[in-house]
């Protein structure tokens, strides 16, 4: 009896934890950590702030994946020969009206944690996760979806870096500066890295559908070069806190995650493609994990 019912439990859930994509979370943990360790030794830690920043980034990633779901299956671009993982809704394991109902729960749940944030952070608070939750939403939905123009990368950047970053030092410290900035835009930079390879393995099959990410815009060899940047830059950022803000050279320790992306990096550009970037995806993953690690171990000794 017991067996079943867990066993009727794990059908029920595994679907959804599919669709919020969980190797893909750590975008979203990763921005709020390198703000907390910032803020490390400038305030004391207000953990009411520091689980509402993290509930708040888990939950419009997990509602922009379920959004990119629904919305990918019903335009056509995720079809039964697709080369990335499965999705539930074209796998038919999760229904449409399910996955609407879903989607407003957890956009309502981010718009919780915006509205948790207004006593200590103020309005702009709210603001910036009422501006999270529209750009989810029109990630792939409505008449003009940003992944479906070419614009998805500079929200990935914007909302996966400094407006998560700075966002969560902020709530910590009540304050904000230039190097905090410089250095929000790290995890947003090295999120487009994924989000590159993504549309790279994917480019052919963009192109059918209309979906004009920049990689089916300006071809494989653009792609190529903007995942290259996106993990090169970060690795600079710290040299430039180094040299003109004074830090001790300790900060300099993420860089050293660029070396870890020069195999991957040849790999990319030996020119494979389609399911075989897949691979790439999940080194990528690591080394976003490998430079917010080093980053955190930086600021906190």
């Amino acid at each position: 009896m017991i067996d079943r019912a867990l066993s009727l439990i794990i059908d029920k859930t595994m679907p959804w934890i599919l669709a919020s994509r969980p190797k893909t979370l750590v975008l979203s943990v990763v921005p709020v950590s390198m703000g907390m360790a910032m803020a490390h030794g400038v305030a004391p830690i207000h953990w009411l702030s520091l689980i509402l920043c993290l509930s708040m980034a888990l939950f419009v990633q997990v509602a922009t994946n379920f959004t990119n779901d629904y919305c990918d299956f019903k335009k056509g671009a995720d079809r039964a020969d697709r080369l990335g993982p499965m999705r539930v809704m074209q796998a038919g394991l999760v229904e449409s009206h399910a996955m609407r109902r879903a989607i407003v729960i957890v956009f309502a749940l981010t718009l919780v944690c915006g509205v948790g944030m207004v006593p200590r952070g103020g309005l702009v608070m709210l603001a910036i996760c009422v501006m999270s939750v529209l750009s989810g939403a029109l990630y792939t939905a409505g008449p003009y979806p940003l992944a479906y123009t070419g614009l998805a990368d500079v929200f990935v950047i914007l909302f996966f870096g400094p407006v998560a970053v700075v966002g969560t030092y902020y709530m910590q410290t009540l304050t904000v500066s230039e190097p905090i900035i410089l250095m929000g835009f790290a995890p947003g930079l090295l999120a487009i890295g994924n989000l590159t390879i993504n549309n790279l393995r994917d480019i052919e099959g963009d192109a059918r559908c209309g979906k004009r990410t920049l990689a089916v815009r300006f071809g494989k060899r653009f792609a190529r070069v903007e995942y290259t940047l996106s993990l090169f830059l970060p690795c600079l950022f710290p040299f430039i806190l180094y040299a003109m803000y004074g830090y001790s050279a300790k900060i300099l320790l993420p860089s050293l995650t660029f070396i870890f992306a020069i195999p991957v990096l040849r790999h990319v550009w030996s020119g494979i493609e389609g399911a075989k970037l897949n691979s790439v995806f999940a080194e990528t993953a690591k080394l976003v994990l490998c430079y917010a690690l080093l980053f955190c171990l930086a600021w906190l000794i």
